[in-house]
């Protein structure tokens, strides 16, 4: 018996070091199905809006959830990995969230029409932080036929819960809010012209 107990206790540890290495994959939330939201769009009022790309520095740009230890430091979690590669996960949601908000528009992650307006986002922050809260920062620029406007978004949400899942949630919520600011000068500008 004795000389089983050190096989049976390594046994025991590599066996939970393997379930507690297992990976967990995420996705960011969408607000409605993409299906839902072409189906709304039935209007050709406005030029489609073409999502041209979503970029992003490169350590966001891995596999890994990032999650920022200091002012200076970033982790980027090797457990905690994205679905799919997180540009196409932003583009996916920012088409989805945008459907939703402007129902009488064509928003489409393709080209479509002669001289669609083309929105293309630059993400410079997208990570939970050390102090509770989730980062969302970034720049798009949206040209309308000649007209170039460029915003910048900078938003630090709180996290009210503890984990990745809460992590992943609350920064859907702040891709949400980026989209919203995004539809609304999308309206005043097709109010203006």
């Amino acid at each position: 018996m004795m000389k089983c107990l050190p096989v049976l206790l390594v046994t025991l540890i590599l066996s939970a070091c393997g379930n507690s290495l297992s990976p967990a994959y995420y996705q960011i939330p969408l607000t409605v199905s993409p299906v839902s939201a072409q189906l709304q769009n039935t209007t050709g009022a406005s030029p489609a809006l073409w999502v041209d790309r979503v970029t992003m520095p490169d350590y966001l740009s891995g596999n890994g959830v990032v999650y920022q230890t200091s002012s200076v430091k970033y982790v980027i979690a090797v457990s905690h990995l994205w679905a799919s590669p997180l540009d196409q996960q932003l583009k996916q949601a920012l088409v989805s969230n945008l459907s939703a908000q402007l129902p009488g528009r064509v928003i489409s992650a393709l080209p479509l029409g002669t001289r669609p307006d083309t929105l293309s986002v630059n993400v410079t922050g997208f990570q939970g932080r050390y102090d509770g809260k989730v980062i969302v920062s970034g720049d798009w620029v949206l040209q309308q036929g000649d007209q170039i406007e460029r915003r910048g978004f900078d938003l630090v949400l709180p996290q009210h819960h503890d984990g990745y899942d809460a992590l992943v949630k609350t920064l859907g919520q702040g891709w949400q809010e980026v989209s919203v600011q995004i539809s609304r000068q999308l309206s005043q500008s097709s109010v203006n012209k």
